[in-house]
């Protein structure tokens, strides 16, 4: 006779397969990523030139970092990219989504049209807008041959406001998927809430600002990661659109990292810069970790 209760087997053995099978994306994880980064730390303070040696210099390459103007004009306009990026993108993609929540008609044709640029790569979305913004033959060219002959849009060509004509064209890729994110968390409210706001005479605008949005957290703060993700990695969308120019006006991390460690040749520098990006990256994070997993074990 088979005893009524058998002890279960400790955490360490539960689901053994699943744990098993998961060791080759493990290793790789940790061999790739975690030893890569970590190696990039290590060499960020050493002298290294064409190849990488063990000469440090502790915090020499960071203070030269902070001491060249490429990179201080990199770092603000990676802060102008980033915030005017995250506003523009989070407030277009939602009032769109809102307005395809509607039941509108030919839904799916709209949807499908607004989400259509996030299937280009940055290369080609930058090249189209490095013609769209030429003012030989762009808008400036279109408007002036309409009459409008003073009218002068050239930003790409102009170092002061470069950095928005890059914005025009990241918000233009990337506000579609937003789009997409927020509709299906709009999808995903209660429609008896709805009603419920109706029934008390709710206007439409408070019951977005003070329930639905609320509501909607988990999908924000994932769009805010995946939006910042792509705010600290864009680089080929300069370079596609202006190479950095005019001069060094459209200067961005990732391109400072890429000219140093391969045209440069001085990869002690770029691994100081490619570690100032990682340490946005775990600012961006941990934070997410935190409310997304830290925030249920305390609730748990």
């Amino acid at each position: 006779m088979t005893p009524m209760y058998q002890g279960r087997p400790s955490r360490l053995f539960r689901n053994l397969n699943a744990k098993i099978a998961s060791i080759p994306m493990i290793l790789t994880a940790l061999v790739i990523f975690v030893g890569g980064t970590a190696w990039t730390v290590f060499y960020s303070f050493t002298n290294s030139k064409l190849l990488p040696r063990a000469s440090f210099v502790g915090l020499e390459q960071y203070e030269r970092l902070w001491a060249t103007p490429r990179w201080l004009t990199a770092v603000e306009n990676i802060a102008i990219y980033g915030v005017c990026t995250l506003v523009f993108s989070l407030v277009i993609g939602f009032l769109l989504a809102a307005l395809m929540d509607q039941k509108i008609r030919f839904e799916n044709t709209f949807r499908t049209i607004f989400l259509y640029p996030f299937a280009l790569s940055f290369i080609v979305t930058g090249l189209a807008w490095q013609w769209i913004l030429n003012p030989n033959f762009g808008i400036q060219q279109v408007v002036r041959n309409l009459g409008w002959t003073s009218f002068t849009f050239d930003p790409l060509y102009d170092a002061d406001i470069v950095i928005y004509g890059i914005l025009i064209a990241g918000l233009w890729q990337g506000t579609g998927l937003i789009m997409c994110l927020m509709l299906a968390g709009l999808r995903g409210i209660d429609a008896d809430i709805w009603k419920a706001a109706r029934v008390d005479g709710i206007p439409t605008w408070k019951t977005y600002v003070f329930i639905v949005i609320p509501m909607m957290r988990p999908v924000l703060v994932t769009t805010l990661v995946i939006i910042a993700s792509g705010i600290v990695k864009v680089y080929d969308l300069v370079v596609a659109q202006t190479s950095g120019g005019p001069g060094i006006a459209s200067e961005v991390p990732a391109k400072y990292v890429y000219n140093y460690m391969f045209l440069a040749q001085n990869l002690g520098q770029g691994f100081a810069a490619s570690t100032m990006m990682l340490l946005s990256v775990v600012i961006v994070v941990v934070p997410w970790a935190y409310l997304e997993f830290g925030g249920k074990r305390r609730h748990g």
